[in-house]
């Protein structure tokens, strides 16, 4: 079952785990099960997506329960009306602040495609250096930071990081294997370390504006302890409960 965030009887949000696709999509045929699908099959009706996930992120995802509600959620984004809010851990210690300013190439299944218009900002919340080898390195850096997307293209903030040279880590296709392997092997920490924490917009039928938090995944949350990081992160984000994994 997934973990339900909110419900009205316009939409339904969850908080989707890592690993999970969104819907069955034609370069993913094999996979059995889906966040739609799961949803569907757990509330019992139809449902409507109206924005995506990457298959390693997680976090916030949002459903409609009518097409006519899909259609001004899906134009409410194209539209950048909805605020999304993020976290990630990533390679090195980020500036302070800033904005990542970069067109993003579309992946190679759609590389007949222009690159698109993308803006993304960051803010940096917290720092570790850990006494563990890395590459020609003794020790491994990292930032945990606040990441805010004003545009919404594929795997834009993964990419835009590792523009940056900041990978994103557990990020297999436009990370840095030898972090992910360290995380993997000296932190038992397999997965893709990105967050969808918060998704605000005006409800389309009640006028009202509305937002979703999603608590940290278990991993996420017993590495921001283990980093000294818990206090630096919003209680809706990080519950009180998230210290004791």
């Amino acid at each position: 079952m997934l973990e339900i965030l909110f419900e009205d009887d316009y939409y339904v949000a969850v908080n989707k785990p890592n690993g999970l696709l969104v819907h069955r999509t034609r370069i993913a045929e094999e996979k059995k099960e889906f966040a739609l699908q799961i949803l569907r099959d757990q509330l019992g009706y139809h449902l409507f997506t109206v924005h995506r996930l990457d298959r390693g992120t997680s976090g916030v995802l949002l459903f409609a329960k009518s097409s006519k509600v899909a259609t001004l959620t899906v134009k409410a984004f194209e539209e950048r009306q909805m605020e999304k809010l993020y976290y990630a851990i990533v390679r090195g210690y980020t500036p302070p602040e800033g904005t990542i300013d970069n067109p993003v190439k579309p992946d190679k299944d759609h590389k007949h495609k222009a690159p698109q218009d993308a803006i993304t900002h960051y803010k940096q919340l917290g720092t570790v250096e850990l006494a563990i080898p890395v590459g020609r390195y003794q020790t491994a850096r990292y930032s945990l930071v606040q990441v805010v997307p004003e545009t919404g293209r594929m795997h834009q903030i993964r990419k835009h990081f590792a523009h940056l040279r900041h990978y994103i880590v557990g990020d297999k296709r436009h990370g840095d294997w030898r972090h992910n392997k360290m995380f993997f092997d000296e932190l038992q920490s397999p997965f893709l370390l990105l967050h969808a924490a918060m998704l605000g917009f005006e409800h389309p039928v009640t006028k009202q504006y509305m937002e979703v938090h999603a608590p940290v995944p278990q991993n996420m949350a017993r590495l921001c302890t283990q980093f000294g990081w818990k206090d630096v992160l919003p209680a809706a984000v990080f519950p009180p409960a998230s210290e004791a994994l």
